[in-house]
């Protein structure tokens, strides 16, 4: 039975920006994307609208079993521009996840941002090389490693790595096709993207805002020479600050949005006084008091050093680490406002 664009219109206007309507037409992808960009950031899911009857069209040609041109397809302006932006949103939710776990930064990183530069390229009837996009990825990460604006360059050369290597995917078998594999492949995809940035969220959120904050700071700095652009950028990364204030206050009212953030800041200066007394410092301590107070207390706690106590020393040890970052954190924020 053929697909119909008038239930695809209805699935766009109920559930669009959660890509319900892509499923329906069995372009899994594509629903992925939209369900972790959440409609391609409203902008995806409003140009869906002009784009339906020919998503439909392409949906019922695979059925009947049209094969494909064997040429590579097209250069697409929009995928491309779409590449870069997942690969960086991807990219900045594994920042903000490995904060902690900057051990696993040249792998995880490249690798987060290769994934959603790779989702882009399978939307629809196109795909690319997986693992040419991914050692791209990966040889980019240590030329920048450290930077805030590292997943930027890593998913250019992603995106330009996966444009040269694009072309049509192969047709699907009739196992692949069935609903309850496609939804579970699906639900493991969200689940694996969402439980990290929601554990550093929910584990501690105001230090997560404040990286979050930094992130953005050192992206709209790439565009200070293009007034215009970085206008454009700013508008778009507003959209969830307007979503919050209508949700937080019933519309777009500053006071509910600083009701919200001073009980983050409530919750932070808490933590940033505990932090203090770890490293015994005062408020007014600077970068240098702090890198040094950390560097001292770490050579008299680690656990090498007590191996009578090796499990009080652990935890100690821990203890200053954690301490160390939210005070770096909230200078890096202080930097910037």
């Amino acid at each position: 039975m053929g697909k119909r664009v008038t239930v695809t219109y209805a699935l766009w206007a109920m559930a669009g920006p959660l890509g319900l309507h892509h499923l329906y037409l069995g372009r899994d992808s594509h629903a992925l994307l939209w369900m972790l960009t959440f409609g391609g950031f409203g902008v995806g899911w409003s140009r869906d609208f002009y784009r339906i009857p020919a998503y439909v069209s392409e949906a019922n040609k695979e059925a009947a079993g049209v094969r494909r041109r064997p040429a590579p397809p097209a250069v697409g302006p929009v995928r491309l521009a779409g590449q870069v932006c997942v690969g960086v949103y991807f990219g900045v939710v594994a920042l903000i996840g490995l904060n902690t776990l900057s051990f696993f930064y040249l792998l995880v990183l490249p690798l987060s941002v290769g994934a959603g530069v790779h989702l882009v390229s399978s939307v629809g009837q196109q795909t690319s090389d997986l693992h040419k996009t991914l050692t791209a990825c990966v040889v980019t990460s240590p030329i920048f490693y450290g930077s805030s604006l590292s997943p930027l360059p890593i998913s250019l050369a992603a995106s330009f790595t996966a444009a040269q290597h694009r072309k049509f995917k192969p047709p699907r078998s009739p196992e692949s096709q069935k609903l309850v594999p496609r939804l579970t492949r699906l639900a493991l995809a969200w689940l694996a993207f969402s439980a990290p940035l929601g554990y550093c969220i929910f584990h501690n959120t105001t230090a997560t805002l404040y990286y979050i904050s930094d992130c953005l700071a050192a992206l709209l700095d790439v565009f200070w020479f293009f007034p215009w652009l970085r206008g454009v950028v700013e508008y778009l990364l507003l959209i969830p600050y307007r979503m919050l204030c209508f949700f937080t206050g019933g519309g777009y009212t500053e006071e509910a949005w600083k009701k919200v953030l001073e009980i983050l800041l409530r919750e932070y200066s808490h933590q940033e006084r505990e932090a203090l007394t770890v490293l015994s410092l005062t408020e007014e301590a600077s970068l240098e008091d702090i890198t040094h107070s950390y560097r001292e207390l770490v050579k008299v706690w680690h656990p090498d050093h007590n191996p009578s106590q090796a499990a009080q020393a652990e935890e100690m040890f821990l203890k200053i680490q954690e301490a160390y970052e939210i005070l770096l954190r909230r200078h890096k924020f202080d930097r910037h406002k």
